[in-house]
């Protein structure tokens, strides 16, 4: 099953059309929890190389970033050469709703540091039984931002050029947004926040922090502009992942 772009997201139509995508591409599936909209689901496919982690759909109101996990997935981007772990959909009853939060109204990604909530619970047990990624990407949007823009998390070495490319590798759906406040934080370069690995909100800790906290060294978090069309917002988020994972790449290469 192929689910159809449209301008309007079906949930209904997304896990029955991801999970054979997935299956077909060799991942495999566990269901971290039950919820009254579907199952939460991780898929991963075993491999020799670096692990990479991707996310989307924590906030029920950020369709494009499971679509575009999904066109990846239906277009043989999870090739072999890594070891890859994937949740394209962490809040199936905000999906379902069309809401940021989850169906008791708590934003899960607020939550993985006192995990209040059982998807967050079950999502980060999950995560602390595998070896830490390399690379951590997470796919959101952004309804007052001004263009395309990400969040950088690294514990390991400042290379800018990585930033820039995946900024680049956007331009041809968004501008990098201007700054120099961008989600309230003052920017790098336009299109870009350097984060710290530290909760803006100390007990309020998000999915990236968790990560940097598990000692994950790189993630990325990408936002499209949410007032622009899907199918652009989609395709942005596909040259994002792309633009990162060839810096992996790059990475292998040269050390």
């Amino acid at each position: 099953m192929v689910m159809a772009m449209s301008e309007v997201f079906q949930w209904p139509e997304f896990l029955p059309a991801f999970g054979p995508a997935a299956e077909d591409a060799g991942f495999l599936p566990h269901v971290l929890a039950e919820t009254d909209a579907g199952p939460l689901m991780a898929w991963e496919r075993p491999g020799d190389g670096p692990r990479v982690y991707l996310s989307s759909g924590i906030h029920g109101d950020e369709p494009a970033g499971p679509l575009a996990l999904l066109d990846l997935m239906s277009g043989g981007f999870f090739t072999p050469e890594r070891h890859w772990l994937v949740c394209p959909a962490l809040n199936p009853t905000g999906l379902a709703a069309g809401l940021r939060e989850n169906a008791a109204g708590i934003d899960l990604n607020r939550d993985y540091l006192l995990r209040h909530t059982r998807e967050v619970t079950a999502h980060a047990a999950w995560l602390e039984a595998r070896e830490r990624p390399a690379l951590f990407l997470s796919l959101h949007e952004d309804w007052e931002a001004n263009g395309f823009y990400l969040y950088e998390i690294n514990l390991a070495t400042d290379e800018p050029r990585r930033a820039r490319d995946i900024i680049a590798a956007v331009g041809p759906w968004f501008p990098p947004d201007p700054g120099p406040d961008i989600d309230g934080h003052a920017s790098r370069e336009p299109g870009w926040i350097f984060h710290a690995a530290e909760a803006d909100v100390p007990g309020g800790w998000p999915e990236a922090i968790f990560l940097a906290h598990q000692r994950c060294p790189l993630s990325f978090t990408f936002e499209t502009p949410t007032h622009a069309p899907l199918i652009s917002r989609v395709a942005a988020h596909r040259a994002a992942v792309r633009a990162a994972c060839r810096h992996l790449n790059h990475q292998i290469l040269e050390g």
